[in-house]
């Protein structure tokens, strides 16, 4: 077969040693940046419970009406004693994380090293830096209660995509999803129906996966409404929760 002649170089086989021997340390250097990052996010979140993770454009200006609602939400998140959790920039999320140091839990910022836009905000208690957006996304996921989502760009459709992608796959717990901004969602909500469902690429219940919720006060009622409705988890369940994690 074509594939049997093909020749497939590896690293041990390259002739130039000092250029295998460069390439390799710089592979394993990265992966020790990488795993840096994992170790650290655990140490200082692990007992960072309950969380909301909040997303939302890093171009909103602190005059606009979704800064105002994020810092809203964020605030009686914090004084209900969830820890707020952003990206630790500007825009919305410098309001997440106003609100939340503005009330009565923690203040966290995950910071990402970006050639623009992204310049962290002042308003936390605990900050942590990346250089990997996965490493980033999986403190986001792990450490998060709910997800709550405000209007933004690229960036905001990758968290949001990803949580669900995790708890439609069972990778990840359920967890509240709420949508920020009925305006804004109804589009991509009714894309999902129109396109998604339509032609089967998802079935009807991952529909159930998001909500849509204006008023702040809303956003609180909801998250505190999907854990209430939560059986309580048996010992054999919590033992393989630990297990898992």
């Amino acid at each position: 077969m074509d594939r049997d002649r093909k020749v497939v170089p590896q690293l041990r086989q390259v002739k130039d040693m000092a250029r295998a021997t460069s390439q390799k340390a710089s592979e394993s250097w990265q992966m020790f940046t990488i795993m840096a990052e994992f170790v650290e996010s655990a140490e200082r979140l692990s007992e960072l419970r309950p969380a909301v993770s909040i997303f939302g454009s890093a171009r909103i200006k602190p005059d606009h009406p979704w800064y105002a609602a994020a810092v809203d939400i964020a605030r009686r998140l914090s004084d209900e004693g969830f820890a707020v959790v952003s990206g630790g920039g500007p825009g919305i999320m410098e309001a997440a994380n106003r609100g939340g140091f503005e009330g009565a839990s923690p203040s966290v910022g995950l910071n990402i090293e970006l050639p623009r836009e992204q310049a962290r905000n002042t308003w936390q208690n605990i900050s942590l830096s990346f250089r990997h957006f996965f490493a980033r996304k999986v403190a986001f996921v792990r450490h998060a209660d709910a997800y709550v989502v405000l209007p933004g760009g690229f960036g905001t459709l990758d968290e949001l995509t990803e949580v669900l992608v995790l708890i439609q796959t069972g990778k990840t717990r359920r967890i509240p999803v709420i949508l920020v901004g009925t305006a804004f969602w109804s589009g991509l909500i009714d894309w999902f129906k129109t396109q998604l469902l339509a032609d089967g690429m998802i079935a009807a219940e991952d529909l159930d996966l998001v909500q849509l919720i204006d008023e702040p006060a809303n956003v609180v009622n909801a998250i505190f409404a999907f854990y209430e409705a939560q059986p309580m988890p048996s010992e054999e369940e919590l033992s393989e929760r630990r297990a898992l994690l």
